[in-house]
């Protein structure tokens, strides 16, 4: 028994290592792949700055007055926080080749609605706060089953669709937002916004010592993210969805319907688009207005796109794309355009993406020598 049992351990051991073996060495080169890609990216900046006659030393010392203390992480992380959620909502699409180009559109239905039943209610924190999560998760999800309806049923590019519904939110808006509907002028003011929501609708906020106040809802983003781990991961919903994405017509075969697997991820989707405003909504200007940023769905998708879809991964590339964010004001101020960094950014993306391609195929490659290798051992032993 002891011997059978120690043969077992060795299979089961031989087999951990074939597994994983390639797994971390994969793992290991898409991480210096993203490095490189970095690299790359800096190196290019620094061809940017010379053409401007800028030094690269003169832009640290800028970028670290301004973006590297501790201010300005705090401010990287209140914005990485909308991008994380924006990444999480166009990442679960990525798990199924769904482009959710209408993170926008829907995040900002979402958040406008919850502004607006927010300021309508008076209750204590722990439902007016619940109330207007559950809102603006809700507007947002059933904005994005109607791209994921047309996607499903009639065939209908979600790009498209998502495209076209950005802009019919942006109108809607703009309509329910006016003094006659929904919105306020304040006396003296060209700025229309919701009511303000009262105090029992704010979300306190994480006072770091000597930096300032990090949004409370950064908090529930990592609960977001484990969430997201979890379903994709360790539960049937996570199977089906990289199911149907890989190979559509195996997993209807299998009993997964594919088109109903669309709508559900389009409408998860939407549900964590919806909650992308939330942070600055609860945490800063408890009512909606015209500081709430536009271009979150490119954002999301780019965000996605260098995270690799994995909650860990996409956060370090919402800090990022934060942290490039915030050296665009110093830079601007030493006379580098602000365009140069959505110049960098893209070429992150683009440099990302290549580099993640080419670990790919080398991987493919790999596998393919490693099974021929193995069936030669096989045939000699036989």
């Amino acid at each position: 028994m002891s011997a059978a049992t120690g043969r077992l351990r060795a299979l089961r051991d031989m087999l951990h290592r074939a597994v994983n073996g390639p797994r971390l060495a994969t793992t290991s080169l898409q991480i210096v792949a993203v490095a490189l890609s970095l690299l790359f990216a800096m190196l290019l900046l620094g061809v940017v700055l010379a053409l401007y006659g800028t030094s690269p030393t003169a832009v640290v010392s800028v970028v670290g007055q301004y973006a590297m203390t501790p201010e300005g992480w705090v401010a990287i992380v209140n914005k990485g926080t909308t991008y994380y959620i924006a990444g999480l909502a166009a990442a679960i699409g990525f798990r199924m080749y769904l482009f959710n180009i209408g993170i926008d559109g829907q995040y900002r239905l979402g958040v406008f609605f919850a502004a607006v039943v927010g300021g309508w209610l008076s209750l204590p924190w722990f439902l007016h706060i619940p109330i207007m999560v559950a809102v603006a998760a809700a507007v947002a999800g059933a904005y994005a089953a109607i791209a994921g309806y047309l996607k499903a049923r009639r065939g209908v590019s979600e790009v498209i669709s998502t495209i076209m519904l950005n802009a019919i939110a942006t109108g809607v808006i703009a309509y329910l937002i006016s003094p006659d509907q929904l919105g306020v002028q304040e006396e003296g003011s060209n700025n229309i916004q919701t009511a303000l929501i009262p105090e029992s609708g704010w979300l306190p906020a994480i006072t770091i010592p000597g930096a300032g106040d990090v949004y409370g809802f950064a908090a529930i983003a990592v609960l977001i993210g484990v969430a997201y781990w979890y379903v994709t991961t360790r539960t049937r919903f996570g199977f089906q969805l990289t199911a149907v994405g890989a190979a559509p017509r195996a997993s209807l075969l299998a009993g997964i319907d594919p088109k109903r697997m669309i709508l559900l991820t389009m409408v998860v989707s939407g549900v964590i688009a919806g909650l992308c405003g939330l942070p600055e909504l609860l945490g800063s200007t408890h009512r909606y207005g015209i500081s709430f940023p536009a271009g979150l769905a490119w954002a999301g998708l780019s965000i996605a796109i260098v995270g690799r879809n994995h909650p860990i991964g996409v956060a370090l590339a919402a800090l990022l794309w934060a942290f490039l964010e915030r050296c665009s004001v110093p830079l601007d101020l030493i006379g580098i355009p602000k365009e140069v960094v959505q110049v960098v950014q893209a070429i992150v993306v683009l440099a990302v993406v290549t580099s993640y391609e080419l670990v790919h195929r080398y991987s493919a490659s790999r596998e393919r020598r490693r099974a021929a290798r193995f069936a030669a051992r096989e045939e000699v032993s036989a």
